[in-house]
This record gives structure tokens, sequence and C-alpha cells, in this order.
């Protein structure tokens, strides 16, 4: 946990940066709307089991995840065998397992992607993240406000990614995700994946903070609508654990680092 006034003084910084623009002050908004930026820092990490299901019948991949909010530091345990993990301190990627099955994807790149999808709004806090308001969108006959977040260069280890967020005019809250991977180690010679669609599929109320449920993928149509419908994803068990210690997002003896 941080000082108190640690916390105040991020969240000020965060307000006062956010509310200088037209489309800050939409994000701000919406942060307030789910429990507020000093209530989420406030609260300690965050734990929660993601489950992300291709519905090609491609790799599953399903963790339980505790991530550091205050310095997105991550560790992921195997579902059926939780002593089986990887994990993310900051600078390095590591893993300790037992089964070269355990994880059947690339960690590093998915160490903090769960937290970037279910952290939104409040993972937009940072001074690398740059946010343009765009025309209104129209979804399922609901008229959203829409932002698109892009990141400065050096930011992350993608930092050619974007979202294009719907919030609510009224309630302020998060409703869809639009997003692109351009990932480095997948697009060795630049580019990005298509555009994805992701809708909120209900939400919960973890210690004051509303985050989402699930999530169902499409590919983005020409027209800015839900195309095919690609992936199905569940979270569960999402609570936050004040008791967790800095120690535990360091590489534990005799873990392997992942170049």
């Amino acid at each position: 946990m941080k000082p108190e006034s640690w916390i105040n003084e991020r969240v000020e910084q965060a307000k006062q940066r956010l509310e200088g623009t037209e489309a800050g002050k939409i994000v701000w908004q919406a942060m307030e709307a789910h429990g507020g930026l000093k209530k989420w820092y406030s609260n300690g990490p965050l734990s929660f089991r993601f489950n992300y299901v291709p519905l090609d019948g491609s790799t599953v991949r399903d963790t339980y995840v505790t991530v550091d909010t205050w310095s997105n530091k991550a560790r992921h345990q195997n579902v059926a065998d939780r002593t089986q993990e990887f994990g993310w301190t900051g600078e390095t990627t590591w893993k300790q397992v037992r089964d070269s099955t355990a994880f059947p994807f690339d960690m590093k790149f998915w160490a903090l992607t769960p937290y970037y999808f279910l952290g939104q709004p409040f993972v937009l806090d940072g001074e690398g993240v740059k946010l343009e308001k765009l025309a209104d969108k129209s979804h399922e006959g609901q008229t959203y406000d829409a932002v698109k977040v892009t990141f400065a260069s050096g930011t992350g280890s993608a930092p050619d990614d974007y979202y294009v967020l719907y919030f609510e005019k009224k309630a302020h809250k998060l409703a869809v995700i639009r997003y692109i991977v351009s990932y480095p180690a997948y697009f060795k010679d630049g580019g990005h994946a298509p555009e994805k669609f992701m809708e909120l599929q209900g939400t919960t109320v973890a210690d004051g903070i509303e985050l989402a449920t699930g999530y169902h993928t499409h590919w983005l149509t020409e027209g800015e609508q839900p195309g095919e419908h690609i992936t199905n994803i569940t979270v569960d068990d999402i609570k936050f654990d004040p008791a967790v210690r800095n120690a535990y997002f360091e590489i534990p003896d005799g873990a392997e680092a992942i170049e």
C-alpha cells in the first residue's frame, strides 16, 4: 500500500492533466463513474481470473492474475496448478513451470494484456497516454462519447497500439473497447492486426470499483460495427488484496527469465 499523500498527489496530477482536454474530461468522468481513481489506487493490488476463449478453437488463455495497479507489475498462475507461474517485474518477464505446456502462449505479451482490458478506464492516467475526442459513435441504437487512445513513443512494449473507447452519455460508463494489436514480436516489419470490437458483458463492483465480468470480441466491419464474433472472455474472482506485498512481484527463487 502506498501512503495516502502519494495517492492524493498522483490522482490530483492525473485529474489536472485529464481535465485539460475535452477527451480527458470524458475519461475522468468515466473514472469517477466506475468508482474513482483515488479508490482504485487506495484498494491495493487487483486480482482476478481472466479466461480468453477464441471461438475458432485456437489457444485458450486462462490464468489467475494479480497486478500491482501502482506500478503495473503482474503475476499469473496456471488455473489447474497454481504453483506454475509467470510474471512481469516491470523490467523482466519470468516463468516457473514444471510442464512446458502450462502457458502455451507468449507470456511476455500476455503479462499485462488482461489488465489493460479490465483496468479501463483507470489505466489511462499515465503521462504517456494521448487522448483524442472523436465524433460520437452509435451502437445498437445508442449514441456514445468516443475517445481514441494512443501512446507516446517508447510507452510500453507496443506503443503503436490504440484503443477507441465508447462511454455512455449520461452514466459515463465504458461500454465498448475497440483495439488493435501491434506487438513488435508479432509484426516485425510494423503494421498491426485488424481492428477488433469488444463489447462489455456485465459488470461487478469490487471494493467500490466497477469492472467488467466479460467481453464478446468481434472483427470490426467497414461500417464501424461488430462483425464476426471471434472471442468470448469471462472475468471472475475479481477482488483487491491490500495484503499483497511488493516482494510478490519480484522473480521468485528458481524462476527463469524470459527474453
